[in-house]
């Protein structure tokens, strides 16, 4: 029997963390022969739960970063290699930002595919520039990611002070730096502090006594000078849209990002039925995406009894086609499944269960390989993992569908 702990879930995968200034996700050669390798495809992956109790811990993000990264090698055909996941202590300030640069901007060329996914707490800091001006305090606010090592006194909301978080200025500072069109950011987090029944909410309190520290400051002002733009243009810019390509967020900017129990573990809310939806869908776009990902989540809080409204945000490039583009910039992706072999050990295997609810899941189910002769016979489910026996040909990497 194959044994699930969390190095299991993780291992089960393909993969094994591995030193490399950052970590990187190492599948085993089903991933490099799956993988095209023109155009390249480039992902960072930042998953973190273990946040300080100040901050308040979360349960879903590195599942979020797990089903994630499985996505992209098994439907999307990313090469495992090129895949950095950053979970939990690895997701400090410094290693996001130099993830993003080392990884991303230094090694995309023009026309390669890169995809940033964040799950984790979102905040809201002072700008004096701001974008998003609060309906209730009329503050002028900028969004900001919180690391993991953002570590706040327990007195910052009432005394203020500064945050080592990434702001969203930032990002598009970032953003803009990446030498390919095609960039997908998907953002699982929200930008204000609220409490809705059970659920942990993807939010760390903020406002308008809380900024931005200094080095946050002199690190955009680093990329100020990298490209020549005064304060005044870079804001300009900032308020014309998205710096490049499309992005994904899990909600409106005055809505709230859900960490939801499943069937036996947690995940967002939002980037759960995201890979839900593109495991079982063929060539959807964007537009496509948000719409139908945006109705899935309300179906599934509804039948939950969650009085909870959040509706994703596609944000397009100014002035380019990308809604009608195929999602992630990837042609031509595998069929659309709903499960596939990402562990072979003997006569059994562990399935990764991508596109279907794991709780509609039983011992004794049988799923068919897509386009083989091979069969799995499913036993013991553990989150939205199976494991299973098989017949005929099935390997690594073999997509399936039920019987």
């Amino acid at each position: 029997m194959i044994k699930f702990s969390r190095r299991h879930l993780l291992q089960a995968g393909g993969a094994a963390l591995t030193a490399w200034g950052v970590n990187r996700w190492q599948f085993d050669r089903y991933g490099k022969v799956l993988a095209q390798r023109t155009p390249r495809k480039l992902a960072l992956l930042v998953g973190i739960n273990q946040y300080s109790t100040a901050t308040g811990p979360l349960y879903g993000c590195v599942n979020d970063a797990i089903l994630q990264a499985n996505l992209l090698v098994h439907r999307f055909g990313f090469n495992p290699a090129d895949i950095v996941i950053l979970d939990d202590a690895k997701a400090t300030r410094q290693g996001i930002l130099d993830a993003f640069e080392e990884h991303l901007i230094k090694q995309a060329k023009p026309g390669d595919v890169v995809v940033f996914h964040y799950s984790g707490h979102g905040s809201l800091v002072r700008d004096p520039n701001p974008l998003y001006v609060s309906r209730i305090t009329g503050e002028g606010l900028s969004g900001s990611f919180v690391p993991v090592d953002a570590n706040l006194p327990s007195t910052y909301l009432t005394e203020g002070g500064t945050v080592a978080d990434i702001m969203g200025h930032t990002l598009f500072l970032l953003m803009s730096s990446i030498q390919t069109d095609n960039f997908t950011a998907v953002l699982d987090s929200c930008y204000a502090g609220a409490t809705v029944r059970n659920l942990r909410v993807r939010s760390r309190d903020g406002g308008n006594q809380i900024q931005a520290n200094d080095q946050e400051t002199a690190y955009q002002n680093r990329w100020l000078r990298k490209f020549g733009w005064s304060p005044e243009e870079f804001v300009k810019r900032y308020r014309e849209g998205i710096a490049k390509g499309i992005v994904l967020a899990s909600t409106q900017p005055d809505q709230t990002a859900l960490d939801q129990q499943f069937n036996g573990f947690v995940a967002g809310a939002f980037t759960y039925q995201l890979t839900q939806y593109l495991w079982q869908d063929n060539n959807s776009t964007p537009e496509e995406t948000a719409l139908s990902v945006g109705g899935r989540m309300q179906d599934n809080l509804q039948r939950n009894d969650i009085n909870h409204s959040q509706k994703p945000k596609l944000s397009i490039e100014p002035g380019k086609p990308y809604g009608d583009e195929a999602i992630f910039f990837s042609e031509n992706p595998r069929s659309p499944a709903q499960a596939v072999v990402i562990k072979k050990d003997g006569d059994r295997v562990t399935v990764l269960l991508g596109g279907i609810d794991p709780g509609l899941v039983n011992p004794g189910m049988k799923l068919t390989a897509i386009g083989g002769r091979g069969r799995v016979t499913l036993g013991k489910r553990e989150q939205f993992w199976a494991e299973g026996t098989y017949q005929g040909r099935v390997g690594v990497g073999t997509l399936l569908r039920f019987a």
